[in-house]
């Protein structure tokens, strides 16, 4: 399994696939990793085009060690490399490519092009635009085109590899991902006052801040007792504070960094998780908040909308609405019903969410493409 991030365990594509390898490792098979820094230096990792560097390693790495590997997992986009490679080569002693997608860079454009008209988009000017359409998107193409089979986490990015990118359904596979035992708390549901409300991740435009920001002022002329806690967000306290403004100064509460131990413990101490991305793969703080029995808002979109229904696991949204963000947020803030109603229907529905599912699955995708790994160009 190889995927262009840091080595880590904290969160993210890392934690996935060290869950996902953990299981199928019970199963009995081996699983090696490779991360940035197994195949570059530090100052590389660094640069511009280090996905690029990355990916041309890689495929190397796995060239001069074919016979190590039965099939190889890439996570896009750094698995193009070794698809062109595998394309061209006249050899068949290459493993097949799974190619796991978690998100559409499609989906990407679509919103932030409109973001962007607002000004509530940071980097997606035209110039940022322009080198995504002649530098990232060909990337994901030619990973989903080269790949033998393909994995995804979410209904519409599964859709949309067979629609428009002609793969037959028994070669793509919808496989959401699991949550660990540990987030599965016996949570108290009290009527404590402030209600403290969570996020979790890092603070990008694309995750829906700007209409969080206006849903929380909305928020507080008519509900003065709750905290808003940011956890996880790269960005220091005091920008924070910044773009929130003095309106809503003294009820941010930033943690700047969190263990991955301390995570069950960050989602016992909140009652609300505020989640209103815009667009996502399928975001492990929402199935991990969900699985402590905390109620859940979020936008009806990407692999938030497979997991998440309206009024019975949770409160979801739609998108860039910061008028139903503030009613659903108002909405859980004064009743403990319906908090704790959603919160445990949210919880068992998260009990269906294993990874030792969805390891099955996918090592029923790694089966499928070893008994036909040579698949290149034989869509449709």
């Amino acid at each position: 399994m190889a995927a262009g991030v840091p080595r880590r365990r904290e969160g993210g594509v890392a934690a996935i696939m060290y869950n996902l390898g953990l299981e199928l490792e019970g199963l009995g098979h081996h699983v090696s990793y490779l991360f940035y820094e197994d195949l570059m230096s530090g100052e590389e990792m660094t640069g511009r085009f280090r996905d690029v560097h990355f990916t041309i390693r890689l495929a190397r790495h796995i060239r001069e060690n074919r016979k190590k590997y039965s099939v190889v997992n890439l996570h896009a986009p750094v698995g193009f490399g070794y698809g062109l490679m595998k394309a061209l080569s006249s050899s068949n002693g290459l493993p097949p490519y799974v190619m796991t997608l978690h998100g559409l860079e499609e989906r990407r454009i679509h919103v932030m092009r409109r973001e962007v008209k607002k000004g509530r988009a940071w980097h997606f000017c035209f110039k940022n635009r322009l080198w995504h359409r002649i530098y990232h998107q060909p990337r994901y193409d030619l990973c989903i085109k080269t790949a033998d089979r393909a994995h995804c986490y979410s209904r519409d990015v599964w859709t949309i590899l067979q629609l428009k990118y002609n793969l037959d359904s028994n070669k793509v596979a919808y496989i959401p991902n699991g949550v660990q035992e540990r987030f599965f708390i016996d949570r108290d549901y009290t009527d404590r006052m402030p209600v403290r409300l969570l996020y979790a991740g890092t603070w990008l435009d694309q995750r829906g801040i700007f209409y969080l920001r206006d849903a929380l002022a909305a928020l507080k002329l008519k509900f003065q007792e709750w905290t808003f806690s940011i956890a996880g967000p790269g960005v220091p306290e005091a920008e924070l504070k910044e773009f929130f403004g003095e309106l809503l100064r003294e009820n941010i509460v930033v943690i700047p960094t969190l263990a991955a131990e301390e995570m069950p413990g960050l989602y016992a101490e909140h009652d609300i998780f505020v989640f209103p991305s815009l667009v996502e793969g399928l975001p492990s703080v929402l199935l991990e908040a969900m699985a402590s029995g905390m109620p859940a808002v979020t936008t009806e979109t990407c692999g938030m909308a497979d997991v998440v229904e309206d009024g019975t696991t949770g409160l979801s949204i739609p998108p860039a609405d910061a008028a139903a963000l503030e009613t659903a947020i108002l909405k859980l803030c004064k009743s403990l019903d319906l908090r704790q109603r959603l919160g445990r229907a949210g919880q068992g529905a998260m009990r269906r969410l294993t990874w030792k599912k969805s390891a099955g699955k996918l090592e029923s995708v790694f089966a499928s493409a070893m008994q036909n790994g040579d698949m290149t160009g034989k869509r449709g």
